[in-house]
């Protein structure tokens, strides 16, 4: 058997899998990052961070398993995207990266909006005009940082940074590219002139690879920084969301993976894509298929804060949760804290409760919570099947999981069984997995379950799923009476 090794360059941690390729895991390690908030609505983190890190996550990796360096075959990068880097002609970065949950260019993307054919665009790139486009963010920076924007030789993601140190040789995989708003889908390739709407030329832009291809090998310094070897292959890697969705069996159509994360995030299998401004379009790691996706920027987050609010853990909270009915007796959560990416595009977006009443307690709003970012997956599914998308089985992983009040609630919301898994680490098992195919170490796609296997299967239940029929309308009616009234409250909310 073959030892892979993969890297995810996540917001909070860069993580590490060390793993063989007839199942086993050899070892797991992590480093904390830094996310920067100089500025409301600013999320930026440190390149130079993410590459102390993984020098150290992988010394980390060989010294737990007890693994030599030549015993690993291929490296396999995963990170989040489409985060902003931009290097000098040294390759170094010339200031801290702009995340991909960084709200500052909405004047920008209001202004790409009204140069453009919006719905030539959508049809163009599958990605509509928004702030997760790399262009704005650029148009940002030409703006207020004009010297760092002169400086400019490089435009790439998160881990094409890492892969690109790794290597000595940058590469940019097509998911970025894609989500970046660079990519023609009819073409496969990159556009110059969608290129040029972010004031830069294509030759800034790295050669383009899909995520299987090597890129390189290991260089002396790189060796010598990380403890791997010399001329170990690199890959060039995948999207974090994509490689989770992956690994947690997201492999054919109608397959959906819904992510109880600190946000939440929706993903599909599908054979075609269909371009629609409610959701984001990856390419999936599988050759052939395609991933709408949506991100709710909060699931996971809101229930930390209110459980801190309370004085108590999730655990009590679901205790006092399971003894309130479906529809928490009245009340309605619009889980919108922080503005709301997909599937109502809603920057303005607030958090809002209706129907608070004398005879609510700590249980009843809790319960609210759980069934509000149920409600904002369901949404995204009926949206999936209003473009043409069939959603016939559902997957759920990540930390919310382990909440049975919560997994109960995502069953009777959606009105099918969901499904739990055993053994998903994350998107760094993707990204070795990938490495692994890569090398001819793994024989194809469908072997990811010898990692990863199902546990429990939650069935809705009849009674349950009635009321929440009822209230999920009053969730997507409320929505739409309030949206005017949002930009009011940031008038003279700050």
């Amino acid at each position: 058997m073959s030892v892979v090794l993969g890297l995810d360059i996540g917001t909070t941690s860069t993580i590490g899998i060390l793993v063989e390729t007839d199942g086993s895991v050899l070892a797991l390690a992590d480093a904390p990052v830094t996310l920067h908030s100089d500025h409301p609505g600013w999320a930026e983190e440190d390149p130079e961070e993410w590459w102390a890190n993984t020098g150290t996550v992988c010394r980390a990796l060989l010294a737990k398993a007890g693994v030599a360096p030549a015993q690993v075959k291929a490296v396999g990068v995963t990170g989040m995207v489409p985060a902003l880097v931009a290097l000098d002609t040294e390759g170094r970065p010339l200031r801290r990266s702009i995340q991909q949950s960084d709200g500052r260019s909405g004047a920008q993307v209001a202004a790409l909006a009204a140069e453009i054919d919006e719905a030539r665009f959508l049809a163009r790139t599958g990605n509509g005009v928004n702030q997760q486009l790399v262009a704005p963010r650029l148009r940002w920076l030409a703006q207020h940082e004009p010297d760092a924007f002169a400086r400019i030789a490089t435009v790439l993601g998160s881990y094409d940074f890492i892969a690109g140190r790794l290597t000595g040789t940058p590469a940019l995989e097509r998911n970025w590219a894609l989500e970046a708003g660079f990519l023609d889908l009819a073409t496969g390739g990159i556009a110059e002139d969608l290129v040029m709407l972010a004031g830069i030329s294509p030759a800034q832009l790295p050669k383009l690879r899909s995520g299987e291809e090597i890129i390189g090998t290991v260089t002396a310094a790189a060796a010598a920084h990380t403890g791997l070897a010399k001329g170990t292959p690199v890959i060039a890697g995948a999207a974090d969301h994509v490689a989770s969705a992956f690994v947690a069996g997201i492999a054919r159509p109608g397959d959906l993976l819904i992510k109880f994360g600190g946000a939440g995030d929706v993903l599909l299998a599908t054979d075609a894509p269909k371009p629609d401004p409610r959701l984001f379009l990856d390419f999936h790691i599988v050759p052939g298929l395609f991933m709408p996706n949506g991100c709710m920027v909060s699931s996971g987050s809101l229930l930390n804060w209110l459980a801190g609010l309370l004085g108590q853990d999730h655990a009590a909270l679901d205790a006092l949760a399971e003894r309130v009915p479906p529809g928490s007796e009245g009340l309605v959560l619009l889980p919108y804290f922080l503005g709301e990416k997909t599937p109502i595009q809603d920057p303005a977006a607030r958090g809002t409760l209706v129907g608070l009443g004398l005879h609510h307690t700590r249980g009843h709003i809790w319960r609210a919570f759980l069934e509000a970012v149920c409600f904002g997956f369901r949404h995204h599914v009926d949206v999936a099947r209003e473009i043409g998308y069939p959603v016939t089985r559902i997957i759920a992983s990540d930390g919310g999981t382990r909440s049975a009040v919560w997994m109960q609630v995502a069953a009777d919301v959606l009105g099918q069984p969901v499904r739990l898994l055993e053994g998903h680490p994350g998107s760094c098992l993707g990204a070795a997995y990938v490495a692994g195919v890569a090398i001819g170490a793994l024989p194809g796609w469908e072997e990811m379950r010898r990692f990863v296997r199902p546990a429990r299967i939650v069935e809705p239940r009849a009674e349950a799923i009635a009321i929440y029929d009822e209230a999920y309308d009053a969730y997507r009616e409320l929505y739409e009476r309030l949206k005017p009234f949002y930009p009011r409250l940031a008038r003279f909310g700050g």
